[in-house]
C-alpha cells in the first residue's frame, strides 16, 4: 500500500475538535488494512509533524432502509493521532 493512500480524509466531528484543542489529537478515516506504524509513517511522511501515539479503532457499518429493503454501509477505520509535545497543529483544521 502507498502511502498516501493511508490517510482516506479528516473526521471533523464535536469529539474530534474538542481532542483537538484540548489533548493535540487529530482524528482520520484510514485504509481498513492500515496499521499503526503505517498511519505514523503517513502523518510524518504528508504533514512534517513528529507523532507521540497512534490509536487505532474500527467502526462497524450501520444497517440502513429503504422502505422493505435493508442493506449495511461499509465497515471502515479510524485513527486518533496525538502529535508529539510542542508540535503545533496541522493547518488543515485551522480553516474550519
Amino acid at each position: 500500500m502507498r502511502i498516501q493512500d493511508v490517510i482516506r480524509r479528516p473526521l471533523l466531528t464535536e469529539k474530534s475538535t474538542v481532542e483537538r484543542e484540548t489533548h493535540n489529537v487529530i482524528a482520520f478515516e484510514v485504509h481498513r488494512d492500515a496499521n499503526k506504524i503505517e498511519v505514523e509513517r503517513a502523518v510524518v511522511a504528508q504533514f512534517k509533524r513528529q507523532v507521540a501515539e497512534v490509536r487505532i479503532v474500527n467502526v462497524h457499518g450501520k444497517v440502513r432502509r429503504q422502505g422493505r429493503y435493508s442493506g449495511r454501509r461499509p465497515d471502515w477505520k479510524k485513527a486518533y493521532v496525538r502529535l508529539a509535545p510542542g508540535e503545533k497543529s496541522i493547518e488543515l483544521f485551522e480553516g474550519f
